[in-house]
């Protein structure tokens, strides 16, 4: 019987001594997470950027319509993964007021 009450004894120490410590790797995967969902966003707003400026580039001439379209194609094929590594990830939308900023402005190439 004293050998039972010893085995509880020390389990339950293993568990209280251990809860913190298991606590804190949760909010430590939680952090990385979240860093990884910025870096995400981040890259989401520069390819938004990339695909604006294509546009740009097309509109004044600098790009032939050939050229365009490849490039553009390509770029919103990586966007596209981009937000699929974010719905994996479990982001939200995008926050009020800078969705309409954030997006690019046309699909040229489905055109």
């Amino acid at each position: 019987m004293v050998v039972v009450a010893v085995v509880v004894v020390f389990v339950l120490i293993v568990l209280l001594v251990g809860l913190p410590l298991r606590a804190g790797h949760a909010e430590a995967a939680d952090e990385r997470e979240r860093r990884d969902i910025e870096a995400l966003e981040e890259a989401k707003r520069a390819k938004y950027r990339e695909i604006r400026e294509l546009e740009l580039d097309f509109r004044t001439g600098k790009l032939t319509e050939t050229d365009f379209k490849a490039q553009d194609r390509d770029r919103r094929a990586e966007a596209v993964e981009l937000l699929r590594r974010l719905d994996a990830l479990g982001a939200g939308p995008p926050k009020a007021g800078r969705a309409a900023a954030d997006e690019p402005v046309a699909d040229h190439a489905a055109g």
